[in-house]
């Protein structure tokens, strides 16, 4: 064991799932006022639901030693996990599954900035609870169980594949079966709290520090590279962003800037601990394009994808998943270069992996909510809708005037 390494993912952890409460904060504000709570539960509920789940079955789905598919079960309840480090980590292996915990819990919350503002609550708490086991755990163990993504050498530092190319293909099937807003494009669908989401923005990018250096699983130069790429994309990301909101609007939208860092994070989270800085910043700046022309495709489309989950996570995720390919280079990483380094190969298995995690999940999505229909209906009624998901699911409201009556 390392005390070192240990001192630094126990920051690391805390600092991911800091990223769950700061993902509610971003969402709530670009809800109307009326759904912001339902909003923010959903973010909120994935640390019960999933934090529960991931130590009973999901890490050992996931991590356990089997085959090249799916995890054993000799993890289940965490049998055979404790202090002891679980080699090659040199952390207590109670730690590393906490770490990894974070990562499933907010990988299942991002899904829900596709359905908010009609879909019923006990319908996503089971629907999340269940793709948690039956997607995301079969996809985290192809690729950082020992998979056969991993014995195909694809590369996913902290999560392009796994976390958002995952949970964007699934936000993308949820929000078609799901359905549209009642008054998608009859009414102002307009945020109701800006700063809300500027701060959640800015959380998000400080716990993404955990996120990509963190999954170094050591205090060390890995680390350290992780990290520098994950304050270095974002910004490149900003710079173009801004610059296509000021060319296109003649505006440098707040929105604009707070989404931009998300994709800049998304982007560089498969690519952190495999290039080098300079090319963290043309990876960000390249990623702001796909995400930012495909908010402009969604808004012209019936896709009621609520918050952008597939422009900046499927899109950003897949970008950053192929430019792994790209720009990895294997003196930085110890582990393979790519393609502008000579190494075309790699951006083929890029493609590879991003396709199987494509065609699992967005299947299995589509099967999960088909049976989770059968128990609770996925949406709830136009006139809960109008009165707002706040009072009918939650019984609450965030806002209430002096005379008592909500905003």
């Amino acid at each position: 064991m390392n005390g070192a390494d240990t001192a630094w993912m126990l920051i690391s952890t805390a600092l991911v799932l800091l990223m769950t409460p700061a993902l509610a904060f971003f969402y709530g504000g670009l809800v109307r006022s009326k759904n912001a709570l339902n909003t923010m539960m959903m973010s909120f509920i994935s640390l019960g639901f999933i934090g529960v789940l991931w130590p009973m079955l999901g890490y050992s789905l996931a991590f356990a030693p089997a085959n090249d598919f799916l995890g054993g079960l000799q993890w289940v309840f965490l049998n055979n996990v404790g202090l002891d480090p679980n080699p090659p980590a040199t952390i207590p292996h109670y730690l590393y599954m906490c770490y990894q915990g974070t990562f499933a819990i907010i990988t299942a919350a991002l899904i829900s900035g596709a359905i908010v503002e009609r879909m019923r609550f006990s319908a996503y708490v089971l629907f999340i609870s269940l793709w948690s086991i039956i997607v995301y755990c079969p996809i985290a163990h192809w690729v950082w169980g020992g998979g056969w993504l991993a014995k195909m050498g694809a590369l996913d530092f902290a999560g392009g594949t796994v976390v958002h190319v995952n949970a964007g293909v699934a936000a993308l099937v949820t929000a078609f079966v799901v359905g549209r807003r009642r008054d998608f494009k009859s009414a102002a669908l307009v945020p109701h709290n800006v700063p809300f989401t500027l701060l959640g923005a800015g959380l998000l990018w400080f716990g993404w520090f955990g996120f990509n250096a963190g999954s170094a699983v050591a205090a060390n130069g890995s680390a350290a590279l992780a990290f520098t790429t994950t304050m270095l994309a974002p910004a490149g990301t900003l710079v173009v962003w801004t610059m296509l909101d000021a060319a296109r609007q003649q505006k440098a939208t707040a929105v604009g800037a707070a989404t931009a860092i998300v994709v800049g994070l998304v982007a560089v989270t498969p690519a952190a601990g495999f290039i080098g800085p300079m090319s963290a910043i043309a990876l960000g700046a390249m990623a702001a394009i796909p995400s930012y022309l495909g908010l402009i495709w969604r808004a012209r489309t019936n896709l009621d994808d609520s918050l952008d989950v597939v422009a900046a996570h499927g899109l950003g995720g897949t970008v950053g998943a192929l430019l792994t390919g790209v720009f990895a280079q294997k003196s930085l990483n110890g582990v393979a270069d790519g393609l502008l380094f000579g190494n075309p190969g790699q951006f083929v298995t890029q493609v590879i992996a991003v396709g199987a995690a494509i065609i699992y999940s967005g299947a299995l999505t589509f099967v999960l909510l088909k049976v989770v229909a059968l128990v609770f209906p996925l949406r709830a009624s136009e006139a809960d809708e109008q009165v707002g998901i706040d009072l009918v699911a939650h019984g609450e409201e965030a806002y209430v005037h002096a005379s008592g009556t909500g905003v």
